[in-house]
């Protein structure tokens, strides 16, 4: 699910294949790999998309249908 998303993603801002390989400083067909789903995702890769996207990597992954960023402050852990 999350090669389908991350396709979605790039296409929303504009973005070419190209442009995300760079920024993620990968070469183009590995990208294009993962958009297709024959290549996994590297955490490290999740986690810079999900920064370029203003996402949350929890979407990328398919954990939840909101694409926004998470405004929710965690609680403070008592000692």
């Amino acid at each position: 699910m999350q090669y389908i998303r991350i396709e979605h993603l790039r296409l929303d801002n504009d973005y070419t294949q190209e442009y995300v390989a760079y920024y993620l400083g990968i070469q183009r067909e590995v990208y294009r790999r993962y958009e297709k789903g024959t290549r996994t995702i590297p955490v490290e890769h999740v986690v810079r998309l999900a920064d370029l996207y203003n996402t949350t990597t929890d979407y990328i992954l398919g954990r939840t249908n909101s694409p926004a960023p998470l405004t929710k402050k965690l609680p403070k852990l008592r000692r």
